[in-house]
């Protein structure tokens, strides 16, 4: 009996840790794949604005000459070309 009792809680600890991995591998993919604020992929660049309360933001875009501006929505805006920007960010108010 003694025995019995030892191989259950191995099996139910050796599942229990593989279910962690499984959701810790899924979520760090779903996170890699739209990371919140500025990110490229080869050729596009994008923004996601990150939040749950369905807030628009303005955000500064480094492009070509002067920075430009655009109010952005929940989720992820497509900005532009990755060869025309450099970066985007949170200007700090909404819109």
């Amino acid at each position: 009996m003694r025995v019995r009792r030892i191989v259950t809680s191995a099996l139910g600890s050796a599942a229990l840790v593989l279910t962690s991995l499984g959701a810790v591998t899924a979520g760090a993919g779903t996170a890699a794949a739209d990371p919140c604020g500025f990110y490229e992929t080869g050729s596009d660049a994008y923004y996601n604005h990150c939040t749950s309360d369905g807030s628009r933001i303005v955000i500064e875009i480094d492009d070509w000459g002067p920075n430009s501006e655009r109010c952005v929505g929940p989720g992820v805006t497509w900005i532009g070309a990755a060869s025309d920007i450099d970066g985007a960010w949170y200007a700090g108010r909404t819109c």
